[in-house]
């Protein structure tokens, strides 16, 4: 059984990423539905909760059905980021993360987010700091370094642990990678194996399939893994893990019925929770994936990423779902997960 301080999570938790723009509720309770194990909020600035800045105070709203959660915070200041985790854990989530890894420029730039791999004594420092100042369990999400000549991770998670943290994500690039490349697990499976390090560690980084997910359990051992990217308009992505797992083989994929039924709560849970302008263009980063595979879908996209009505939108789904069920059936095949291109994803969106 995996356990965060007291938390238990299974034997083998599958988390949502805290991803920018991207993990909001709305979001976060298509992927509970179908079967994260663990949700984490979008990264919160640490000025902004302090100064009482309403898009900082807003992302600390969640629901009861999410937990476990943990509410993530990203700042450069040691103090403004003891102040934050108070406010977070007046909250009372389940779990206080520290973002260490968000690579984005005007970020890391500043000394915060994976910025603060570059001094890693203030990051000892800071995580200690947080620990003493809340009763929630801490855990941190960071990168294997700054650069290839700075991959300190194996000794950066021991440090952690000893000032009291409770688990750690770590994504399997450096800052300087930003997302390009493959990501590199073997530093993920020697801080795992690390002989002095007992929390557990999840994996992060390219997991986007059952197979994939099973060979990295597999090869490098970790305690369970973070998905990011390939949740994006693809919340199946947590339940067909599990699937493979259990049965070693792929789950049948979403039918064009189901797809738009998730694609439609999304929105409408959208709308009741922000703003509509705010609704209407954050849910279009996720339409690409959620009808991937759909034959001659290019028109009804470039619809649903320019419409500005909400009812406008909510009718071209409607629309999709008796177009393609007349012409196709229920059933298409909607192409190979294993070839997911994860969709117009920015550097901004995924964290």
């Amino acid at each position: 059984m995996v356990k965060i301080g007291d938390i238990e999570l299974g034997d083998f938790p599958l988390l949502l990423a805290p991803m920018e723009d991207v993990s909001d509720p709305p979001f976060r309770k298509l992927c509970k539905d179908h079967g994260a194990d663990v949700m984490y909020t979008e990264f919160i600035s640490s000025e902004g909760l302090i100064r009482d800045a309403a898009k900082s105070v807003k992302k600390l709203d969640f629901y009861e059905y999410e937990r476990p959660l943990g509410i993530q915070i990203f700042g450069n200041e040691i103090e403004s980021m003891r102040q934050a985790a108070e406010v977070c854990a007046a909250s009372n989530p389940d779990i206080i993360d520290i973002n260490y890894g968000c690579p984005v420029k005007n970020v890391a730039c500043k000394g915060a987010g994976a910025g603060i791999l570059q001094d890693i004594p203030k990051m000892v420092k800071m995580t200690a700091e947080i620990v003493k100042a809340v009763d929630k369990p801490v855990t941190v999400k960071t990168r294997l370094g700054w650069d290839d000549n700075t991959k300190y991770i194996v000794e950066v998670a021991e440090r952690l642990q000893d000032v009291g943290i409770q688990a750690i994500s770590i994504h399997g690039r450096t800052r300087k990678q930003m997302y390009k490349g493959e990501a590199d697990w073997s530093l993920i499976a020697e801080t795992k194996n690390n002989p002095r390090l007992h929390i557990p560690v999840f994996g992060n980084g390219d997991v986007d399939s059952g197979p994939k997910a099973m060979e990295y359990r597999n090869k490098y051992g970790v305690d369970g893994i973070m998905i990011g990217r390939a949740s994006i308009g693809y919340p199946w992505i947590f339940n067909e893990i599990k699937h493979y797992f259990e049965h070693g083989k792929e789950a049948k994929k979403p039918s064009v019925k189901e797809r738009v039924a998730a694609a439609r709560e999304h929105f409408e849970l959208s709308l009741k929770w922000k703003e509509e302008r705010y609704a209407i263009m954050e849910t279009r980063k996720h339409y690409t994936n959620y009808f991937r595979g759909l034959s001659h879908f290019k028109p009804y996209r470039t619809r649903l990423v320019t419409i500005e009505d909400p009812s406008e939108v909510l009718a071209t789904l409607d629309e999709i779902e008796q177009e393609y069920i007349a012409k196709y059936g229920n059933e298409q095949d909607l192409g190979d997960l294993n070839n997911l291109q994860y969709g117009r994803t920015t550097e901004k969106q995924t964290i």
